[in-house]
């Protein structure tokens, strides 16, 4: 399934918009496009960071209830760990490829 990244839904405002009910309805949305999508490579880093970001922007929102507020700044936490762990596998994978592309057009030792 093709996500269309140029969506809207794909923009977190940064104060929260005033609609906290839009906020976590899109964010649900992103969720279940990244676990749908997780098949491919472990999902899409830009995507989980759009998530993180949704979720924090929750978690601000003043006049969200304390257990649903508490409930967004976990996830968003936890959604900050995939990205940085999927940004390091990402880092260490085009640094290997780098080497081995290297290797690949050396010409051989005699």
């Amino acid at each position: 399934m093709a996500i269309d990244r140029s969506n809207p839904i794909f923009l977190a405002p940064s104060h929260g918009g005033h609609n906290p009910e839009l906020m976590l309805s899109a964010v649900l949305h992103l969720m279940s496009h990244y676990t749908a999508g997780s098949d491919d490579a472990g999902g899409c880093v830009k995507l989980a960071s759009v998530i993180e970001r949704h979720l924090k922007a929750l978690a601000n929102l003043p006049e969200l209830a304390p257990v649903l507020s508490a409930t967004c700044q976990q996830l968003s936490e936890q959604w900050a760990a995939v990205v940085e762990r999927n940004l390091h596998a990402q880092e260490k994978s085009n640094f290997l490829s780098r080497i081995m592309a290297r290797a690949r057009t050396a010409p051989a030792a005699v």
